[in-house]
């Protein structure tokens, strides 16, 4: 396989008819490897159009949700970015070219390790890789810039609202299979929020993510 056309081709095939436009973005995606983030067992698939199994049942995100992701919470250089699900790095690595600093949660154990070292590996040193569960808020080092959900929530826990800086962004894809929408939350005041609704998509929920009561009164 020759790697530097099959990424070319996943860019202008699957990424950029995905609406990922900005320059700045597709040239990050020729300079994050994501073979390297990628496990051996699967590194064929690292430019194909779908999502990646991970150990402890979890999955790195198709690359065009992932590219998405990253140009559409739009992080800027001085700002510092919380991730929740650290997963294989990939998706770190990318918000962290564009960020000051990135704080990525991760609660499976395994996959904490993988992330560091994949990291460490690709020269990435302004991300620390937590071990916990961020799928309802992590609140050390908070308020952020900017919140990035690296998997589906049921529903957006109030406790996260509240650790994004005024003007800050969360980026979260909300909703139970096959009906979910990733959205874009800017905190506009103290106690208001603008939202707006970016792509549907249909992918694996975050661990332990609070799920919202069906009983009906």
């Amino acid at each position: 396989m020759n790697i530097e056309q099959a990424r070319f081709n996943m860019i202008e095939q699957q990424i950029r008819p995905w609406d990922v436009l900005d320059t700045d973005i597709l040239d990050l995606l020729m300079v994050v490897k994501r073979e390297n983030f990628v496990p051996e067992a699967y590194r064929k698939l690292a430019f194909v159009d779908t999502s990646i199994p991970l150990p402890g049942g979890s999955a790195m995100l198709n690359p065009k949700i992932e590219a998405r992701i990253a140009q559409d919470v739009h992080v800027k250089k001085h700002e510092n970015v919380l991730l929740v699900g650290a997963g294989s790095g990939y998706l770190t690595a990318l918000l962290a070219h564009r960020a000051r600093h990135v704080t990525a949660v991760e609660i499976d154990p395994a996959l904490k390790d993988m992330a560091q070292k994949n990291l460490a590996a690709n020269g990435i040193t302004n991300v620390t890789v937590e071990l916990g569960n961020g799928a309802q808020g992590w609140s050390n080092g908070a308020p952020f810039d900017v919140i990035v959900f690296a998997g589906a929530l049921p529903v957006l826990p109030e406790t996260v609202l509240q650790q994004v800086k005024p003007e800050g962004r969360i980026l979260a894809i909300i909703g139970e299979s096959p009906a979910m929408s990733a959205h874009l939350i800017t905190r506009t005041g103290e106690s208001s929020y603008d939202t707006k609704k970016l792509f549907e998509t249909d992918v694996k929920p975050l661990q332990s993510a609070l799920t919202p009561s069906h009983f009906t009164f």
